[in-house]
């Protein structure tokens, strides 16, 4: 079978300069509309926002539906940017992001105004703190969205999850909500385009987006995970499993427990 032609250059400037004009309207929302609506208003508006930022890339979602309850853990699998969207379109979320990304021009601004935690890689101390402030959100009835991997991949495969990740569920008695997040062509394959991981830079990774004519992001939510009378390494393995059998690769026996190493985007 042939690949599909690369979009037309005029159509990936014209995508660019929507997503752009579409990146300032956000913040001009962020700065403005936040403060003067509440919760769910700005859920609403996390949650448009984002379909938009799909459709402009012309990124199709498809999502199951969820019964999970409001201040659900949601535990994903992690291959590309767009996966913070993608969820946003389904269950607006807070994410979980290593501490760099707070120091990135507008985007970390626009992700901490999106209500984003930043956790400093290897520091136990601080990892203390942020999951109080997870346990805070749960609490109020609030998604928080981690990717356990703790890196991305192409989506062919997925790596062990760091357990240490996943005990605001225990202590806040809340639902695990696995979720399984994978990419394909206009021909129904898996999309490696949409990858950042490895050595691709978020430019290569944006451009390899837009020359794809039209992409679907599939999320498929497993039921959800009581974390009572559970570890979070039980936790951990049953979340892992969950989210190989809906990507329909085989269960693998989840690694030792790691020191947290998030990545969000």
């Amino acid at each position: 079978m042939s690949q599909a032609r690369p979009t037309p250059l005029l159509i990936r400037i014209f995508r660019s300069l929507r997503l752009a004009l579409h990146l300032g309207w956000i913040g001009l929302g962020a700065a403005i509309v936040y403060p003067c609506v509440g919760e769910e208003q700005r859920l609403r508006l996390k949650k448009h926002w984002s379909r938009q930022i799909l459709g402009i890339l012309s990124v199709n979602l498809e999502a199951q539906p969820t019964d999970a309850p409001p201040g659900s853990l949601i535990v994903a699998n992690h291959i590309s940017w767009l996966d913070i969207f993608a969820i946003h379109s389904l269950r607006p979320a807070a994410f979980i992001a290593k501490a760099e990304i707070r120091q990135w021009p507008f985007v970390g601004w626009l992700a901490a105004r999106n209500d984003t935690v930043f956790l400093r890689r290897g520091s136990h101390g601080h990892a203390r703190i942020v999951n109080a402030e997870i346990d805070a959100l749960l609490n109020l009835g609030v998604d928080v969205a981690i990717f356990p991997e703790g890196t991305t991949t192409d989506g062919t495969h997925l790596l062990g999850f760091h357990a240490a990740l996943l005990q605001p569920a225990i202590e806040t008695g809340r639902p695990i909500l696995p979720l399984a997040i994978s990419y394909f062509d206009a021909q129904g394959n898996i999309s490696l385009a949409p990858s950042f991981a490895g050595e691709t830079t978020l430019i290569q990774c944006f451009s390899a987006i837009l020359a794809c004519r039209s992409l679907t992001v599939r999320l498929a939510p497993a039921p959800i995970i009581d974390t009572a009378g559970r570890t979070r390494r039980e936790l951990s393995q049953a979340a892992h499993t969950a989210i190989s059998t809906r990507l329909g690769f085989l269960p693998l026996s989840n690694p030792p427990e790691k020191s947290p190493d998030p990545q969000a985007g």
